[in-house]
């Protein structure tokens, strides 16, 4: 009867059982996995957590680990331990001990891990056994010890869809495999018993109980001296716990961003015959990404975001519109999943406003953490629209390599990416292009433009003004002055002086490639683009005229390092302006941190650096903008809420200055202070021809004679035509 029971599992009555060509061509899923450019592996694209590693990567307490505790005769027995069954049955049946336990051999957990059991009564249990058993001794008869010991570990699953000695080491200690200590090898090895149970993470002193019975077996077994073993067992379980959760770690947006990039790669890659899948094949991403840049960039945002949204909260007190503007709460619960689902079953608006108002149990995150709360839909909706969101990125701009990337300021809730995704008035920030353009058609940088508040009848009295006083009617701005100052009516000026095509033609000299408004208002930087562009176009002001266009990965390679591409930087092929143009720009925005709008660069944040730079700010403070130039970097940063509905109280909260700018001058600091960065903070920008010193060497500003003021009335605003022939 037993005999025709084995037989009849043998011959696949009970199942197929793999053949021996399929057992002999084992192949693992294998995580892609992504690293930093000063090789820090900062996230993995995976089904199943797997990173498979060859013999010779693993340590001999591993090996010895595993056999002192899991299976003490693994190099005598031929696949099944049939001392072991005989004592598992006698203490089973006779004994009638339940934890007396299973018997398997590495080898039948090897069988089991590449073929899971799939159901559990006791029926299917006794021929999954079985089948085991025939599985591992064909497996026997195929691989040596050492392969066996090697796909076992490669395929032993740790918990948390987490598969293989290497993918566990980096997730519970944060090394590989090969770097693993004694006791850290005992740890996880330990966890075989009970993936849950003996998780170091959920039950230390359950774990560190099983690590030393393994540090025990491993004596028992000749592996480890007891001296040792005392001493070992002495030691505290010190985890660095790291989870590649693709909400949670470093840089999660770019994370994001490289995924989209490197999954249409594959495709096109396929498309030509290749064979890749971004989750299992294994593949490693090299990008520019400096992880410890980043981590600073990130504890900056932390800070001063927090900060920022305090303020904003207090400013609007509660009359904030997230609280009273409930037709802007609607327009805003209408875009959820649970109104649209609501609304595809065909309820009526009542119906469904009323089911959102129910509260019940739900997480909601802010800057002091997460926290479970009753609330409804609603509330919910009421609690996000009030954040502030943020994109930054910073760039070599002789290269356009990314180093750090920052899309918004907590992508499990905000998963908008600011930086890919997001089109924005520039504000300000698109001034220096207007003057560039200008600076190309011929103008002098001490070219004088008065102040004073213009009406353009021939656009409906549009009318740009300055926030400054109505002496400024009086005054006459030199290019630079104007500039660094930031000042509105003789930007539009220069723009009109420039012509509108002209500086659209300049723009997309500099890489800008989003269609701009043909309008005068462009000068005051009402075109909306993305930080990307922003930072492509600056990057020219120091890569001598060239633009520079960001990209973030550098090399793509197979698991065993052999290059599948490589990419290099797209520049702009020919010089946006010229060598002169480009240095008097550079000294205007030197102007402008030295003593313009970007001047608590110098004055709050005591930066002693090479920098130059520009600050922006839109209409109704809905957008606050900074772009710092150092001769080594290119830093772009923008504040704002998603809801373009929303903008900042009042100017001295919302403006460029004092929203955005800190993002670089706290970061700036931190890099100050770590003197391996001296290479890029100590860097100096090349030294200004004297001709071009020249050029700026003239009064900022020029009032008006006696008789022009005394025929000028400063509350009346000059009535003209904005010329737009070019």
């Amino acid at each position: 009867m037993i005999f025709a029971f084995l037989l009849s599992v043998r011959m696949g009555f009970w199942g197929q059982l793999p053949s021996n060509q399929e057992l002999s061509t084992l192949h693992y899923n294998r995580a892609s996995e992504v690293y930093s450019a000063d090789s820090v592996l900062i996230g993995k694209y995976y089904l199943n957590d797997q990173q498979p590693i060859p013999f010779e990567d693993i340590p001999e307490q591993v090996k010895n680990a595993l056999i002192a505790i899991e299976d003490e005769r693994f190099y005598e027995h031929s696949g099944i331990d049939y001392r072991s069954l005989m004592r598992v049955a006698v203490k089973t049946i006779a004994m009638q001990d339940q934890s007396s336990g299973g018997g398997s051999t590495l080898t039948q957990q090897l069988a089991k891990n590449l073929y899971p059991r799939k159901e559990r009564n006791n029926t299917n249990l006794v021929v999954d056994k079985v089948k085991e058993m025939i599985i591992a001794k064909r497996l026997e008869n195929l691989f040596t010890k050492d392969e066996i010991l090697v796909h076992y570990l490669n395929t032993v699953s740790f918990g948390g869809n987490t598969f293989g000695i290497e993918s566990a080491a980096l997730k519970f200690f944060n090394t590989p495999t090969r770097q693993l200590t004694v006791e850290e090898t005992a740890t996880l090895i330990g966890m075989l018993k009970a993936t849950h149970s003996y998780n170091p993470r959920l039950f230390p002193k359950k774990s560190i109980a099983r690590r030393n019975l393994v540090l025990a077996s491993m004596v028992k077994n000749g592996f480890l001296d007891s001296i040792e073993k005392d001493s070992l067992l002495a030691l505290p379980l010190n985890l660095d716990y790291r989870e590649f959760d693709h909400d949670m770690g470093l840089a999660p947006y770019f994370r994001e961003e490289v995924r989209k990039k490197m999954r249409n790669w594959c495709q096109l890659e396929n498309e030509r015959g290749a064979n890749y899948n971004l989750y299992t094949s294994g593949l490693k991403i090299y990008t520019t990404l400096d992880s410890k840049m980043q981590a600073l960039a990130e504890e900056t945002m932390a800070e001063h975001m927090a900060s920022l949204q305090k303020r904003l909260e207090q400013s609007y007190g509660k009359n904030a519109p997230w609280l009273k503007n409930k037709d802007l709460i609607h327009k805003m619960v209408k875009r959820t999943p649970a109104y649209q689902k609501l609304k595809k079953l065909g309820w009526d608006e009542s119906r469904i406003m009323d089911s959102l108002k129910i509260k019940k149990s739900m997480n909601l995150g802010d800057w002091t953490g997460e926290k479970t709360v009753k609330a409804s839909t609603i509330d919910s909706v009421q609690h996000y629209m009030k954040f502030l969101n943020t994109g930054s990125l910073s760039v070599d701009p002789n290269t356009g390599a990314v180093k750090t990337w920052i899309g918004g300021i907590d992508y499990r809730h905000f998963k908008y990416d600011h930086i890919a995704h997001s089109k924005r008035q520039v504000g300000s920030t698109f001034k220096p292009i207007v003057y560039t353009a200008a600076l190309e058609k011929g103008l002098s940088p001490c070219t004088y433009f008065s102040a004073e508040e213009v009406a353009y009848e021939n656009l409906k009295g549009w009318s740009p003004s300055n926030s400054g006083e109505k002496d400024e009617a009086y005054l006459n701005y030199s290019m630079e002055m104007a500039l660094s100052h930031s000042v509105n009516t003789v930007a539009v000026k220069v723009l009109e002086k420039s012509g509108i095509n002209s500086v659209i033609e300049q723009a997309k000299k500099m890489g800008i490639a989003s269609e701009l408004p043909r309008q005068p208002s462009l000068a005051l930087g009402t075109g909306e683009l993305y930080v990307t562009e922003l930072s492509q176009a600056y990057t020219s002001y120091v890569n001598d005229g060239v633009a520079v266009a960001p990209f973030f990965i550098e090399t793509i390679t197979n698991q065993n390092d052999s290059i599948l591409a490589h990419f290099t930087p797209k520049k702009t092929k020919n010089r946006a302006f010229s060598k002169e143009t480009g240095e008097i720009m550079l000294e205007m925005m030197k102007s402008t941190i030295d003593q313009g709008t970007a001047s608590r660069i110098r004055t709050t944040y005591n930066l002693k650096n090479e920098i130059a730079g520009k600050t922006g700010t839109t209409q109704n403070n809905k957008d606050a903008w900074f772009v710092a130039i150092t001769p080594k970097l290119v830093h772009v940063s923008w504040v704002g809420l998603d809801n373009h509905e929303i903008g900042f109280k009042n100017t001295s909260l919302g403006q460029g200055a004092n929203a955005a700018l800190p993002l670089f001058a706290i970061w700036y600091q931190k890099l100050n202070a770590r003197s391996k960065y001296n290479r890029i903070t100590q860097a100096r920008f090349p030294k200004t021809d004297s001709s071009v010193l020249e050029l700026l060497d003239c009064e900022p500003i020029k009032r008006d004679g006696f008789f022009k003021r005394l025929f000028k009335n400063p509350n009346k605003k000059r009535v003209k035509k904005f010329r737009t022939k070019e």
